[in-house]
């Protein structure tokens, strides 16, 4: 670099050996210049210099070797000396935006082999020298797959799980067959239930009744002990367990060699009742008869289904609307409690699937201000599967008839655990109801619900219904893993409705012991059955 000054003294010119500045030159006015004002002008110079020559060599080391001009020197500094980054990288990216949004609007090429790994999308991507639009088609490819293996894989697990909760545990059908034969061979199997003398208190309703329908003896024993061994006064309890005619045998059994005293147990099968003919529940006799209603609960649920169009909760909800228990007599039998039960005036039902952990008592004390049904209502929480229940969950309301009679946002309520007023019931024409509206989603082939028995309950007790506090029931058991185990031990009952009851392995396993507590492993009959305690 080299510094010239005019024999006038009217210019300086600097100039540099590397061709980066040709020419700059620096004019001074005519008149006399003082020599402080030289002075101060190349020491401004001497101090300034030095770093454009540093700068000038930095560009020059990144190969921006071209430049031969103020002009594109300024260019590549300016940004540098006004603390601005160069943009190429910003620009980069701007540019693989743009093949990304053409490729997925694109579509993805036939003969593109997709890699199975992200090792071998490094792999290809080097042998191949892909560029950055294939690339972007490789990773769309990979990713829709992903999706789709993963979305396959969900559904065939809820369906392996519809599959184990509507199956039979082998050591509950051995508990079956085996107390089966035992009925047939020995007579203290075949024992009366209860003795002659405490028959009169199967219709004494000073005491407390209770109701279980059932074809699960492990089921109902624990339903029954718990009961008893949570009550203050368990000699007041009078159970009633109903139970099918193939399970009646080996259901004697088990009460008649385990008896739960103090508390007294009646044992009888749907074939014992006089009232249950085919003149009185016609509805229940097609239900269980009608072949298509048959093969919708027990035919092939995936096939011809479109799963594209549905999302892994949708389809988990239609398989547990179609759990072949619903098609059980057993299931709807609670609509006839008041023609079964006819010497009663108040019953508690129960679920087999329920334990009970508080005396329950109580219940017989409220007040169901003339209605029927004390229920818990499950629209008060927050949860998306059991406390935020209404109409519109159970009901089609795209079907005239449910739209023009229903609120969708009516509260609906709980089975499970239910104190019902029989003398008040007797005076509703709450069966009727129950059957016209069964008839008639028969009719509509299933369009009107599809999910259970309580979908006609919530209709025929419409107008019955006495809320209970929620502490009397908790549900969801069989639904929810995250269930809180503090709740859980301050409710009167827990209810594990859902797929995951406590008896298949599917159950969750640290809300199992709630129902284990109740299990007589120790029981010859258990245990030659090869039920074990986790």
């Amino acid at each position: 670099m080299q510094l010239r000054f005019s024999p006038s003294m009217r210019s300086i010119t600097i100039s540099s050996n590397n061709g980066f500045i040709d020419l700059m030159k620096v004019k001074v006015a005519a008149r006399h210049i003082s020599y402080r004002t030289l002075f101060h002008t190349i020491l401004i110079l001497a101090f300034l210099l030095p770093f454009v020559f540093i700068l000038t060599a930095v560009v020059t080391l990144e190969g921006v070797n071209k430049c031969s001009s103020f002009g594109c020197l300024g260019r590549r500094l300016g940004p540098r000396l006004l603390g601005r980054a160069d943009d190429s990288g910003e620009k980069l990216v701007r540019d693989f935006y743009k093949i990304l949004e053409k490729v997925r609007s694109g579509e993805i090429p036939n003969d593109l082999k997709l890699p199975d790994s992200f090792e071998q999308l490094v792999s290809d991507m080097k042998n191949n020298q892909y560029d950055a639009k294939t690339f972007a088609f490789l990773l769309r490819g990979m990713m829709e797959k992903f999706e789709r293996d993963i979305r396959e894989s969900k559904f065939a697990e809820l369906m392996n799980k519809h599959i184990a909760a509507s199956s039979i545990p082998k050591g509950i059908h051995c508990l079956s067959l085996r107390l089966t034969d035992e009925y047939s061979s020995s007579a203290h199997a075949r024992k009366q239930l209860p003795p002659p003398e405490l028959l009169p208190l199967l219709s004494d309703s000073s005491y407390h009744h209770f109701i279980v329908s059932t074809d699960n003896i492990l089921a109902a024993s624990v339903v029954v002990t718990s009961t008893v061994q949570s009550s203050v006064n368990p000699d007041k309890i009078v159970f009633h367990v109903i139970t099918d005619k193939k399970t009646y045998a080996g259901m004697h059994s088990w009460f008649a060699l385990n008896p739960a005293y103090p508390a007294i147990v009646e044992v009888k099968g749907i074939h014992q009742f006089d009232w249950l003919t085919r003149e009185n529940v016609p509805v229940l006799e097609a239900v269980e008869n009608q072949n298509g209603i048959r093969n919708y609960y027990h035919g092939n649920h995936v096939a011809g289904a479109n799963l594209n169009d549905t999302t892994p909760r949708t389809f988990a909800s239609k398989l547990m609307s179609r759990s072949p228990k619903y098609i059980s007599l057993l299931n709807h039998l609670r609509i006839y409690l008041p023609e079964l039960f006819p010497n009663l005036d108040k019953v508690v039902f129960l679920d087999d699937d329920v334990v009970i952990q508080r005396d329950l008592s109580q219940l017989w004390e409220i007040d169901l201000e003339g209605k029927v049904n004390g229920a818990v209502e499950t629209c008060r929480g927050e949860d998306e599967w059991v406390m935020s229940k209404r109409f519109r969950n159970y009901f089609n309301f795209s079907h005239p008839r449910i739209a023009k009679n229903l609120d969708p946002n009516e509260c609906a309520w709980a089975y499970g655990m239910n104190i019902f007023d029989l003398r008040a019931w007797r005076k509703t024409d709450i069966k009727e109801t129950y059957h016209s509206w069964l008839k008639e989603n028969l009719k509509s082939n299933l369009t009107m619900w599809k999910l259970g028995t309580l979908p006609p309950a919530l209709i025929a007790f419409k107008g019955h219904v006495h809320p209970i506090d929620p502490s009397w029931h908790m549900l969801g058991l069989g639904y929810q893993n995250k269930t809180n185990i503090e709740s859980v031990k301050k409710a009167a009952v827990i209810h594990y409705n859902g797929q995951s009851k406590p008896w298949l392995e599917i159950g969750f396993e640290h809300l199992r012991p709630f129902w284990t507590n109740y299990v007589n492993y120790s029981n010859d009959f258990v245990r030659n059955c090869h039920i074990v305690e986790p």
